[in-house]
């Protein structure tokens, strides 16, 4: 019986390995094609030219402050959270209709060993700065900060202050909870969180804190 169960349990090993071993090679030979449409698309408003120097390092410091020196996959950087700012784009790029559970193993996968090694650093920052979720309009996902600016304060991207460029920083992690019209007070008091962490005023205490509310 005992025999039994370790080679069912070995046999599910195997299985489960040359599963995920499958997600990676597919991925990988996929990643050029997507990345490629992906900065073909419509959605690319923006160069990473348009933001200043201090917003790219607002942007990084915030969304992901190890982006530089990771591999796609970052769990122990003080403030990262749980998604990368790659596995946020491995997200939306490689499934259909994304669950947690299993997938977020693939996500993982996809992120570590294709999306990231085969796309420049620079790249994966463009596709996010024209990706990255925002909230809704009409029933319709707004992504990207050229596209938030105008609906948000009615303007270009390149024309936003200083605090409302942090306001949609502020969203991106929580575009519901953290909304700049509905919810206007907590959106306001996690830029003042991002301005003391960015200040260095306050150091986020471990990888889940990604709010800055521990001392705050």
């Amino acid at each position: 019986m005992k025999k039994k169960i370790l080679l069912t349990l070995s046999f599910l090993l195997v299985l489960t390995t040359g599963y995920y071993l499958a997600t990676i090679l597919v991925a990988r030979a996929n990643t050029t094609e997507i990345v490629a449409a992906a900065l073909a698309s419509d959605s690319m408003k923006l160069e990473l030219t348009d933001l200043s120097e201090q917003q790219l390092n607002a942007l990084i410091k915030v969304q992901d402050p190890g982006f530089y020196t990771h591999n796609g996959v970052d769990f122990t950087t003080p403030g990262t959270g749980v998604t990368t700012i790659s596995q946020g784009l491995v997200k939306m790029y490689y499934f259909e209709n994304f669950k947690p559970g299993p997938q977020k193993i693939e996500q993982t996968l996809i992120a570590r060993f294709a999306f990231d090694p085969l796309t420049p650093k620079e790249t994966i920052l463009k596709l996010f700065i024209n990706e990255a979720y925002l909230g809704q309009t009409n029933g319709k996902p707004l992504k990207g900060f050229e596209d938030a600016s105008r609906f948000y304060f009615n303007k270009g991207f390149r024309e936003v202050s200083w605090d409302e460029y942090l306001s949609l920083i502020a969203m991106i992690r929580a575009p519901f909870n953290f909304h700049y019209i509905n919810k206007r007070e907590a959106n306001l008091e996690r830029v003042e969180r991002i301005k003391k962490m960015l200040n260095g005023e306050y150091i986020p205490v471990d990888n889940s804190d990604l709010f800055y509310d521990r001392k705050f």
